[in-house]
């Protein structure tokens, strides 16, 4: 059987906002600064969570996704950032931020955030 030979893709559109956030004689990394920006604050919560206090590490972590989704939401040309269409990207951002966040402040021991029909639920799909 013959081997085909690659060709590169051609056609592909990239998604909405997906241009370089700088021109083009930039140097990379400022080219690409809204996904350094939301890496180096995840990292940051990443580096907290290492260091011993998860629930504050977790909460910069769930920010650093809220800060890409604002980013995703004002900024017309966010480069890598974009990975689809800018609905899909801030409604996954956001959905995904809020969740470490509401996770976070629920988390035992001492909870930061009482939620009355929580350990109900708990209580019933445990037993």
């Amino acid at each position: 059987m013959a081997r085909r030979t690659a060709f590169p893709t051609r056609g592909t559109v990239r998604p909405e906002g997906g241009g370089r956030a700088a021109s083009g004689h930039a140097p990379p990394p400022v080219r690409q600064w809204p996904i350094l920006l939301v890496l180096a604050i995840a990292a940051a919560g990443l580096i907290t969570v290492a260091a011993g206090p998860f629930r504050e590490g977790s909460l910069i972590v769930g920010g650093a996704l809220l800060v890409g989704g604002v980013l995703r939401w004002t900024v017309p040309e966010v480069g890598m950032l974009a990975v689809r269409s800018r609905f899909t990207d801030i409604v996954t951002f956001g959905v995904l931020g809020l969740a470490i966040v509401l996770l976070a402040l629920v988390a035992m021991p001492d909870p930061w955030l009482e939620v009355p029909f929580l350990e109900d639920a708990v209580h019933f799909s445990v037993r």
